[in-house]
């Protein structure tokens, strides 16, 4: 294959054989049947049977090429762009009878095909004939030439070693791997999701990264830790410092966490918790027993303001206590870094918190056990692999998520991990009350924003940006920013995209600070960070957005004891789905359970959260469609997991879904 047809297809993400096989038609063509020129459809595809008669070449450059061809029902002309004689000459020699198929025209009275798809000989006509699939191909690469491609890769398909047991193949309809490609190449109707082909090959894509989790799981677990020593002293000092109760769901990760950092296995866990969960509460306590058991903590979060204010709660919560807290990010001067590094290295300080400044390589740690890292949802599985071997094999790792996963996906994202989900919501805090508003009511918000400015509460105003208008987008925040900074002057402040990520951070900590009282912003607002003082969210566009997105956005408020109000507003002539996820917002707070919904409405690709988390994209299965498949998937690999000899089995699925590499990598 030459380098610029590489180059081509590399656009379409097609690298290497399996690329091919997995890059399914998405329509198809019916060459199949011979028309006569006379029965010909204008801006349809058809195939003819002619014999070429005469040629028309211009001697004037750009001007086009002809043959004109018949037979016994009438005259077409064969045009071409950018062609020489001699190639016209040789596909289309004179007097002879040949296949034509393309896109038919009608121009100056006569039938015509610009650039035909296929002209051959009649002795390779059942090479034309047929129904023929259609690819999502980039430009450059004709149909022709994919075909080629394809047809020259299915032909050295090896038949393989079936790696499914008997009751797994039950399930698949008896569907082999090779006659399920065939059959989705070959496909003569548009794909379905739930046909036995497409759901053997939606299987095999969601057992392959069943075993990969696996494996690397059972890679942790095999790792021997001395195990924490600790008799809860500390943790349960600075819960009777709180002034709340912990749920009994707090209490009972706390306890799942405790075993791990008792056992001498190394803890992996996902702590996944809704907004407002009080997942960092949980991630202090388990820091305080590892402290207790003489180790260190490193706390990291994606931005200086997360990990700030999660830095300031540990001063409050390890207040009166003798914890050394320190706090670390890229801005951190010189002679700070040098000295909090020499402080590390000393055990002189007992919990760090900080960007990932902590995990440079300057930066080494006298006693490290346990690494807290929080909203880091953009850790694909490698990231993962290398982030438990820092700190070395006494140290555990507990990342946090707001980022609510279904329950169908949850194997298939955080296989390698234990995961604890927080779901109950401290019983300080109120449901956040959900409105929705036309926008010509805007009149009506205002009023009620000027009564919250009195109370002394603050606003966030959201105009989220859409992909496709990201300038109308700009100017529409600008101008609200405009129209707020009249009606309540000196007390609006405006994020947008433009701004790089310390203007942003100055902005969010004068609004923290309440040095405004109304923040337009046109980003998502930071998950995670607490704004207690604010209590209403407006926004704008709501029905463009999907459930999770606008739960996450909802969250930014009512993170206090204050009731928090949410009202989004929508434009006029609402579509059905839109209606659907603004009145399932308004009946339920429960991040999973929006979770859920979102994907039954919008999609499994289209839910906020999936593309930035680094969560692979299924190229058949899906978990709508194939949620059985998924469930059976979880039941298989636990079979897998306790016997050596049938993971060997699917070293030949591995390789076809392009897991070996990865797998390698674990056992090395």
């Amino acid at each position: 294959m030459d380098q610029k047809l590489k180059k081509l297809l590399k656009k379409k993400k097609i690298e290497t054989l399996f690329d091919v096989l997995w890059h399914l038609p998405h329509t198809f063509v019916d060459r199949s049947n011979l028309i006569n020129i006379n029965k010909l459809e204008i801006g349809k595809i058809c195939t003819i049977k002619v014999q070429v008669k005469k040629y028309n070449i211009p001697r004037i450059r750009n001007l086009p090429n002809t043959a004109r061809c018949e037979d016994l029902t009438g005259k077409i002309d064969i045009v071409f762009f950018n062609s020489r004689e001699g190639y016209i000459r040789k596909i289309l020699p004179l007097n002879q009878y040949v296949i034509i198929s393309g896109k038919v025209n009608f121009y100056n009275k006569k039938y015509q095909m610009v650039n035909p798809d296929y002209i051959v000989p009649l002795e390779k006509e059942d090479f034309v004939k047929k129904v023929i699939p259609r690819y999502s191909l980039t430009e450059g690469i004709t149909e022709k030439i994919y075909r080629n491609i394809i047809e020259q890769v299915l032909k050295k398909l090896p038949f393989l070693l079936e790696w499914h047991d008997e009751n797994i193949m039950k399930s698949l309809d008896n569907k082999s791997w090779r006659e399920s490609i065939f059959y989705l190449h070959n496909l003569k109707v548009k794909q379905d999701f739930n046909s036995s082909y497409f759901r053997r090959l939606a299987y095999d894509e969601i057992l392959s990264s069943l075993i990969v989790l696996s494996q690397i799981r059972k890679k942790i677990k095999k790792i021997k830790k001395k195990p924490k020593k600790f008799i809860n002293n500390l943790s349960k000092k600075i819960i009777n410092n709180f002034r709340f109760q912990l749920t009994k769901n707090q209490n009972d990760i706390i306890n799942e966490i405790n075993k791990d950092l008792y056992s001498q296995s190394k803890m992996f866990r996902l702590l996944q918790g809704d907004v407002g969960s009080g997942k960092t509460i949980v991630a202090l306590i388990a820091a305080a027993n590892v402290m207790e058991s003489g180790y260190q903590v490193a706390f990291m979060a994606p931005t200086e303001i997360l990990s700030r204010q999660h830095y300031l709660l540990a001063n409050k919560v390890f207040n009166k206590t003798n914890i050394k807290t320190s706090f670390l990010i890229g801005k951190s001067t010189y002679l700070e870094k040098k000295k909090i590094i020499s402080e590390l290295k000393k055990n002189k300080i007992n919990i760090i918190f900080g960007t990932h400044a902590l995990f440079q390589k300057n930066t080494e740690f006298n006693h490290l056990g346990l690494i807290i890292i929080d909203e880091q949802h953009k850790f694909g599985v490698k990231q993962r692999m290398e982030l438990s071997k820092k700190g070395g094999d006494d140290c555990d790792i507990l990342l946090m998520s707001a980022t609510p996963i279904p329950r169908t996906l949850i194997m298939t994202i955080y296989g390698d991990m234990d995961v604890s989900r927080l779901i109950e919501k401290p019983s300080y805090r109120k449901d956040i009350s959900t409105l929705s508003k036309p926008e010509i009511k805007i009149n009506e918000v205002i009023e009620f924003i000027k009564k919250e400015t009195k109370m002394g509460n603050q606003i966030f105003w959201v105009c989220p940006l859409i992909e496709e208008s990201k300038k109308l987008d700009y100017e529409a925040a600008k101008n609200k920013f405009t129209y707020l900074n009249k009606i309540f002057p000196n007390k609006v402040g405006l994020i947008h995209g433009s701004l790089d990520k310390d203007q942003k951070e100055i902005i969010l900590k004068k609004f923290l600070d309440k040095n405004i009282q109304i923040l337009v912003s046109t980003t998502i607002i930071e998950v995670g960070i607490d704004f207690p003082n604010a209590n209403v969210i407006v926004i704008e566009n709501s029905n463009k957005f999907g459930l999770s997105q606008l739960h996450q956005l909802r969250g930014r408020v009512g993170r206090s004891n204050k009731q928090g109000t949410c009202i989004l507003f929508y434009k006029k002539n609402l579509s059905n789905n839109a209606k659907k996820r603004i009145k399932i917002l308004k009946s339920t707070n429960d991040g999973f359970k929006i979770a859920e919904e979102d994907m039954r409405i919008r999609g499994f690709g289209d839910m906020l959260g999936y593309k930035q988390s680094g969560i692979k994209e299924f190229k058949f299965a899906d978990p709508i469609h194939h949620d059985d498949l998924f469930k059976l998937g979880e039941k298989n690999i636990k079979e897998i997991e306790t016997d050596e000899k049938l993971f060997n089995k699917y070293e030949t699925l591995l390789k076809l879904y392009d897991r070996a590499d990865i797998i390698n990598e674990i056992n090395n």
